[in-house]
């Protein structure tokens, strides 16, 4: 399952044009041999941008076929500041999986994209509250671009770094999730690669899990 949880888009800091791609994964680590599609889309105004992606799992099956067995999506809106490079963004995000609810999560906070020379990282802090949350919580994400060999290879990802009530527990916890991803751009429009699921204290194990695609997409 992608990017549940996700806070940011990884193409906004790409540039100021209209994108739109679809992914389509194969997870082949030990307990998800199965397909994930994410439809993504980025549009920038003159006012800021908007982003929202939505993830379908296909792991129901039906007399051998595989359906829909998760949906879940997301929506980010940014608002430039009067302030250089410094947005606000509002955030939502929802869904559900065997009629278990992923959401609704609300995200509020601030944007800026840091300038390490050789990367620019897109960094939110936001304010965090979750569907059955005791109190509210927060959370760091970094998103990065980078593309190599004039446009043939781009290097893009994530990482959430956020606090959350612990199962069963009083207290808090940190759940950390980041989805590096590799394509290697045959044409324009069609990309092949790989995206690695990395976590920690993400549902349902609170153990560190690696969970490897191989990866299509196609950008609209």
């Amino acid at each position: 399952m992608k990017r549940i949880f996700l806070v940011s888009a990884l193409m906004l800091i790409t540039g100021s044009l209209f994108a739109q791609n679809l992914q389509v994964h194969y997870d082949f680590s030990k307990d998800r041999q199965y397909v994930t599609t994410t439809l993504e889309m980025f549009k920038p105004d003159k006012f800021g941008s908007t982003f929202w992606f939505v993830d379908m799992d296909y792991n129901d099956n039906h007399d051998g076929y595989k359906s829909a067995s998760l949906s879940y999506w997301e929506i980010a809106r940014y608002v430039n500041l009067p302030i250089n490079k410094l947005s606000a963004t509002v955030q939502y995000n929802d869904g559900t999986v065997a009629s278990f609810p992923l959401g609704p999560i609300w995200l509020f906070g601030l944007s800026y994209p840091v300038d390490l020379g050789f990367m620019t990282i897109n960094t939110d802090i936001l304010y965090r509250t979750a569907y059955n949350s005791d109190a509210p919580d927060a959370q760091l994400t970094l998103v990065w671009f980078k593309s190599f060999f004039k446009g043939q290879v781009t290097f893009d990802g994530f990482l959430d770094l956020w606090t959350q009530d612990k199962m069963g527990e009083n207290g808090k916890q940190f759940v950390l999730l980041t989805e590096p991803q590799i394509w290697y751009n045959i044409t324009e429009h069609l990309s092949a690669g790989s995206e690695v699921e990395i976590s920690k204290n993400f549902l349902p194990s609170d153990d560190i899990e690696v969970k490897p695609t191989i990866a299509l997409k196609w950008n609209f």
